[in-house]
C-alpha cells in the first residue's frame, strides 16, 4: 500500500477518541445479535478478522461489546503497528468478560482474497474503505459472500464537513443545543479539491474516498446480504483542548491536500487556512466531519 495510507502511532492515538464517540451504537447491537444468532447457542469460538487494523483500536473497542468466545486475526502492512496492536489488545475480554484470542498477520491489504477472510463470522475494519478502489471493494464482498461472513465497516468518511457555532440563544426550549452552520467562502474550495484528492491512488487503484461506503452496501447487497448504513460523524468541539487539537490537525491536512490538487489556488488556500486556524483558536463552536458505519449480514443459505 501507498505511503500516503500508513499512519502514526501519534494519529492514531489523536483520532481515537472522536471514533469511539462517534461510532453508530445501533449497529454494534445489530453485529451483537447477528452473532449470537450465528453461534446459535454452541459453545464454539467466534472468528472476527480486522484489517488495516493499526494499532488496535478497532478490535479493542468491538470486542467488549461482542459476544464470546472470540478469536481476532488483526491484518496489517505495518509490523511496528501490529506488535503496538498485539500489545493492546493482549488482555481484551469479551462482553461476558472472558479473554479473547489476538492473533496478527502481516500482509498488504493490496493483496485481499479470500484467503485473508479465512472462516470469519465477522469481518471488519475501521477508517479503511476511503482508500481502496472499486475491485477490491469488489473482492471484499465476494469473499465474504464465499464464506457467509458478516461485515461491519466503521468510520468512511462521506466527504462532508462543516463548522458550526452555538446558535443565540444557545439552547432551545428544550434545553439542547442549537447549532448552526459559520461559512467561509472557501469551504467549498477546499472540500471539493480535498475530496478530489482523496480520489487519487493509495496504494490500491483509485481510491473511492467518499463513494466507498455506498460502493460496498451496492457490492453486498448485488450478493443478497441485508446491509445497513448508519451515519456516525466527528463532532469536535473546539473549546476542548484535545479535540480541537485533532481538528487544527485535520485543517493542515486538507490545506496539504487542495493545494496539491489545486496548485494555481495555493495562496488562496492558505489564506483559508489562515481564518479557519484563527476560528478554532478562538472559538466555542464545533467542527462536524461526516462518516458513515456499514453493517451487513450474509444471505440466510450461506450462514
Amino acid at each position: 500500500m501507498h505511503t500516503d495510507a500508513v499512519f502514526s502511532i501519534d494519529w492514531l492515538a489523536l483520532r481515537r477518541p472522536a471514533d469511539t464517540a462517534a461510532r453508530a451504537h445501533a449497529l454494534e447491537a445489530r453485529a451483537r445479535a447477528w452473532l449470537d444468532a450465528r453461534r446459535g447457542g454452541s459453545p464454539r469460538t467466534l472468528h472476527l478478522v480486522d484489517l488495516g487494523s493499526g494499532s488496535g483500536a478497532n478490535p479493542a473497542h468491538l470486542a467488549p461489546r461482542l459476544p464470546g468466545p472470540q478469536r481476532w486475526t488483526l491484518v496489517d502492512r505495518d509490523n511496528a503497528l501490529l506488535v503496538h496492536a498485539r500489545h493492546a489488545c493482549a488482555s481484551l475480554c469479551d462482553t461476558e468478560g472472558k479473554p479473547v484470542s489476538v492473533h496478527t498477520r502481516l500482509q498488504d491489504l493490496a493483496t485481499l482474497d479470500e484467503l485473508t477472510i479465512g472462516e470469519a463470522d465477522l469481518v471488519c475494519a475501521s477508517a479503511l474503505l476511503d482508500l481502496v478502489d472499486a475491485s477490491w471493494i469488489e473482492r471484499l464482498a465476494a469473499a465474504c459472500d464465499a464464506h457467509g461472513s458478516a461485515v461491519f465497516v466503521t468510520l468512511s468518511v462521506d466527504g462532508s464537513w462543516r463548522f458550526e457555532r452555538l446558535c443565540a440563544p444557545k439552547s432551545s426550549a428544550a434545553g439542547v443545543p442549537v447549532w448552526e452552520a459559520d461559512t467561509d467562502v472557501d469551504d467549498p474550495v477546499v472540500n471539493e479539491a480535498f475530496n478530489a484528492h482523496q480520489r487519487g491512488n493509495k496504494g490500491i487503484g483509485a481510491a473511492l474516498g467518499p463513494d466507498a461506503a455506498a460502493c460496498l452496501a451496492t457490492a453486498l447487497r448485488t450478493r443478497g446480504f441485508d446491509v445497513e448504513l448508519a451515519d456516525s460523524p466527528w463532532q469536535l468541539q473546539l473549546d476542548d483542548s484535545r479535540q480541537s487539537q485533532l481538528a487544527r490537525a485535520l485543517i493542515d491536512g486538507w490545506r496539504e491536500a487542495a493545494c496539491a490538487q489545486l496548485p494555481a489556488m495555493a495562496e488562496r488556500i492558505r489564506r483559508w487556512h489562515a481564518r479557519r486556524q484563527a476560528w478554532c483558536a478562538g472559538s466555542s463552536g464545533r467542527l462536524v466531519v461526516g462518516h458513515v458505519d456499514l453493517f451487513a449480514s450474509p444471505p440466510r443459505s450461506s450462514t
